[in-house]
């Protein structure tokens, strides 16, 4: 990545866009001088090598997007993914969707704290008849449907609620004071239980295992760390959740190749001093102006230190000392997060925050103690989705919802405790839009006016097992026979769904 511009930006934000440089250095030639030099010159045997890769990346674009070819019927994805989407948007099928949702809406739990929305997902398992270890990571469940033995596919929900008062009026709003889904983490399991009931009526045609991952304290407590400490995760190949997503209309998914979300930490500091009469500074040893000078230098971690080619961020969250206006206090509270797209980055801009603002309290005689919550543990790792497993959810969605319907999602410094997933195994995360205007579901997630547009909850569930049951196909070392290689094959094959 460099700072250099080009005015190509603009066909950009209207069209799909790529940039490529080619080589025409050659020091022989002294083809080697920097662009607007007075000296730039250029090794001409680079033009046949321009014309010709000008020329290839035009036929084969066109041919890769050749709609007459997306007419051929009988994809077997095709035929899988509709299917599925069919089943899950029967009425009996959507209604009973729903009604997990709004009850797990209307009870929300704090991470760790997931007993009833733990104990509903068991009943309704039970009820399916399939087979499930229990607890894990104090609420968690892990189902496994299908023969027991390799590949092993995993999908992922979140269970638990947030620390807000829900400010949504409405028939199925929260009953916990204080407490509210504002994270879509109700739907998430909404989903992966509609997902269990397609993936057991479709078991016979299962070619390895499914494990479906229900997962507590994912909003601050570290629930997926502590989900794979128990063995039961030991032999996952790959893993896949969706996450609601308001910022995109329902009947879309998004996501990228690659990183794809920051690491984060969380820290917490006290600065003691010595208090007294606001009148009488010089008798004290103020907090306050250490907190201040304190949270200025932090700012500058990212600014001055760091490469503007990597992206960090140090937010102070909250500042907390003193009661009165004339009287310097005791001491002073400080917060925030820091986050990095790279382990890396994460643990200097770490060190850096100890460093300030223990030196900042130092320069103004006064003490610090600096916590990093680091037995939650935090910090979160950087989340990057592994290429092949990005591909082939991104070929599932475009059966499923058409190729205009997946989207790419822009990197981003938001955090998922996903990320230890992916220091395991391949790993990728998508979203799935809930966006609508008029049922007012375009609200960010963590708010008190959070919604959902329910209608998104058979595409996820249908979503999630054509993602299993395709990757288990593929990766299917007894009889890897691919139901997408052959003609007339593709379609015969999953007309036994």
């Amino acid at each position: 990545m460099v700072m250099g511009s080009e005015n190509f930006s603009f066909f950009a934000e209207r069209i799909p866009a790529a940039i490529f440089v080619v080589g025409t250095r050659n020091e022989t030639l002294k083809a080697d001088k920097h662009l607007h030099s007075p000296r730039f010159f250029i090794d001409e045997e680079a033009l046949p090598i321009g014309a010709a890769l000008n020329a290839a990346v035009t036929i084969s674009y066109l041919d890769d997007n050749d709609a007459s070819k997306d007419a051929d019927c009988g994809s077997g994805l095709e035929f899988l993914t509709s299917e599925l989407k069919k089943l899950a948007r029967e009425p009996e099928f959507f209604k009973w969707m729903i009604g997990l949702r709004r009850r797990i809406h209307q009870y929300p739990e704090l991470g760790f704290q997931e007993h009833k929305t733990s104990e509903l997902i068991r009943s309704e398992l039970d009820l399916l008849g399939v087979k499930y270890k229990w607890p894990v990571a104090k609420t968690g469940v892990v189902v496994s449907i299908g023969t027991g033995s390799k590949p092993v596919f995993a999908l992922r929900a979140d269970m638990g609620a947030l620390p807000l008062q829900e400010l949504v009026e409405w028939e199925f709003k929260s009953k916990i004071d204080g407490k509210m889904h504002a994270c879509g983490h109700d739907a998430h399991v909404a989903m992966l239980l509609g997902a269990a009931k397609l993936l057991q009526e479709k078991r016979d045609i299962l070619k390895g295992t499914v494990k479906l991952v229900f997962q507590p304290g994912e909003e601050g407590y570290a629930g997926a760390y502590h989900m794979l400490q128990d063995g039961v995760l030991d032999d996952i190949d790959g893993i896949c959740p969706l996450h609601v997503y308001p910022h995109i209309p329902t009947g879309t998914i998004a996501s990228r190749p690659g990183q794809i979300l920051g690491g984060v930490g969380l820290f917490k500091a006290t600065i003691q001093g010595i208090g007294g009469h606001g009148a009488e500074p010089h008798e004290t040893r103020d907090p306050i102006v250490a907190a201040a000078f304190a949270t200025l230098a932090l700012q500058q971690i990212v600014s001055r230190e760091k490469n503007p080619l990597e992206p960090g961020v140090v937010t102070v969250g909250y500042i907390q000392g003193g009661q009165a206006g004339n009287v310097i206090p005791e001491c002073v509270k400080l917060g925030g997060t820091y986050r990095s797209l790279t382990s890396e980055g994460l643990y200097y801009i770490q060190e850096r925050i100890r460093q300030v603002i223990e030196q900042q309290a130092a320069v103004h005689r006064c003490s610090a103690v600096v916590d990093f919550l680091e037995e939650v543990p935090l910090p979160h790792p950087p989340m990057a989705n592994d290429q092949p497993l990005y591909e082939h959810v991104k070929n599932v969605g475009q059966a499923l919802l058409g190729k205009s319907n997946v989207r790419l999602l822009p990197l981003n410094m938001f955090s998922e405790d996903f990320s230890y997933f992916g220091e395991k195994t391949a790993a990728v995360i998508f979203v799935i839009g809930s966006g609508n205007e008029t049922l007012k579901s375009d609200i960010a997630a963590h708010s008190p006016y959070f919604f959902i547009d329910e209608e998104a909850l058979p595409l996820g569930a249908a979503l999630h097992a054509a993602i299993a049951i395709s990757y288990l196909d593929d990766h299917d070392s007894v009889q890897h026979v691919s139901l997408f290689n052959s003609g007339d094959k593709q379609c015969s094959a999953y007309e036994m769904l």
